[in-house]
């Protein structure tokens, strides 16, 4: 996986990379996934576009994650692939794969409230792009 856990008072904090912007964004909805559930075997059903704003890259990150954890906690859309096709410091699209949730077949491995601002940032380092969120657990 692109990410790792750092330690952080009754929350989950996830620090996400990638080489370009695009894999950092991916990235991250890889990893939110990952966290929330464990779902093996889920077919994407439905495909989506998603155009997400920012006021800047770190904004643009938050209001991703957000979206992305809105299609599952609104709509039952568990995340099976995706890609960025646009991304600049202010603005995204991307086109999401997505199955749909059965509690039945699927286990919430951590539930996840929210994606917060809290520590929230993203920059280019020596590697590539660096992210860092906080979910609300």
């Amino acid at each position: 996986m692109h990410y790792r856990l750092f330690d952080h008072t009754a929350d989950l904090g996830v620090e996400v990379f990638g080489k370009t912007r695009k894999d950092l964004f991916v990235n991250a909805a890889a990893a939110l996934f990952d966290l929330l559930l464990d779902a093996p075997g889920i077919q994407p059903t439905v495909v989506r576009e998603i155009v997400i704003e920012g006021s800047d890259i770190t904004d643009l990150f938050v209001n991703y994650l957000r979206e992305i954890l809105y299609l599952f906690n609104g709509m039952a859309f568990v995340l099976t692939d995706g890609r960025v096709r646009q991304i600049d410091n202010h603005h995204l699209v991307a086109e999401i794969r997505c199955g749909r949730f059965d509690a039945r077949k699927h286990r919430i491995r951590t539930e996840i409230k929210a994606v917060t601002y809290h520590q929230a940032s993203v920059r280019k380092t020596e590697q590539g792009w660096m992210g860092r969120i906080i979910f609300d657990v």
